[in-house]
């Protein structure tokens, strides 16, 4: 037997239309709501879609090269921090020579020397330690620090090393156990000049350093800013949708009631024939 074909009033028709008009009308907003998004796919606004994901894309690499930064700016300060505590044991060894010239004893002169010697041998161990994930650059000239502050690595910084050991620093053992005073003038001499290239370094570094923090900090907030403008573009009022919501849910509501009251509407006509 065929189906019966089932005939609908206009009222009972524009009832229905508008009830499953509604009900898709909440589920795209309870969509919003559960994502937090007004734009989930190109299909709810291409523009706005493939603006925000081009937008937080460039966030993306730029968050690649803030962590090369970041450790760009730990490798620097590391070094600054080395170099600053090689001076510190560079003026202890003038210290001790000076003390030295002072003493015309051999054997407080060679105790000096031995002290001496032992401070060298510290620099050195600072030097080499004064690393940060693989990069020393006060250990030797050959390690350097690039680091690249754009996607395209047309804008960079490069931080070449400086030797800071005694040898970089020309600082010979003790000569002599400083048995006369021309070796321990020779010894104050190469420590001054130590000195001096020890304070030329450091603001080389400190400079380089500084550079690179204000390079870090726009880095963050060009981020941030990407973020917020793809969020602007696609992100939803949560107040909005969740008031739309309560709208649309007291209409549904409502249009539940229509329907019902239109169908009785029509029964009791048709048992009127």
């Amino acid at each position: 037997m065929a189906d019966l074909p089932v005939n609908l009033s206009a009222a009972t028709r524009t009832n229905l239309l508008a009830l499953t008009k509604t009900t898709s009308l909440i589920g795209k907003t309870q969509e919003r709501l559960s994502t937090g998004l007004k734009v989930n796919s190109a299909i709810d606004n291409a523009i706005s879609f493939f603006q925000a994901r081009s937008l937080n894309d460039r966030a993306t690499d730029l968050k690649n090269l803030k962590d090369d930064i970041d450790i760009g700016v730990s490798t620097l300060e590391t070094a600054v921090s080395g170099i600053e505590t090689i001076q510190s044991i560079v003026s202890q060894m003038k210290g001790l020579a000076i003390a030295a010239k002072g003493d015309a004893d051999a054997v407080n002169r060679s105790k000096a020397a031995i002290q001496f010697n032992d401070l060298r041998g510290q620099l050195d161990n600072l030097a080499n330690d004064s690393s940060f994930r693989g990069t020393n650059l006060i250990k030797g000239a050959n390690n350097n620090l690039k680091v690249a502050f754009s996607e395209d690595g047309s804008s960079t910084l490069t931080v070449t090393g400086i030797a800071s050991d005694s040898s970089g620093l020309s600082l010979a053992v003790a000569a002599g156990n400083f048995a006369t005073d021309a070796n321990i003038d020779t010894a104050i001499n190469d420590l001054d000049s130590a000195l001096t290239t020890l304070r030329s370094t450091a603001s080389s570094l400190g400079t380089n350093a500084a550079v690179m923090s204000l390079r870090l900090d726009f880095t963050s907030n060009l981020i941030n800013s990407l973020e917020g403008g793809a969020g602007k573009l696609v992100n939803a009022d949560l107040n909005a949708e969740s008031a739309a919501l309560l709208t649309l849910q007291t209409r549904q509501q409502l249009g539940t009631i229509g329907l019902s009251i239109a169908q009785q509407s029509e029964q009791s006509i048709l048992r009127l024939f």
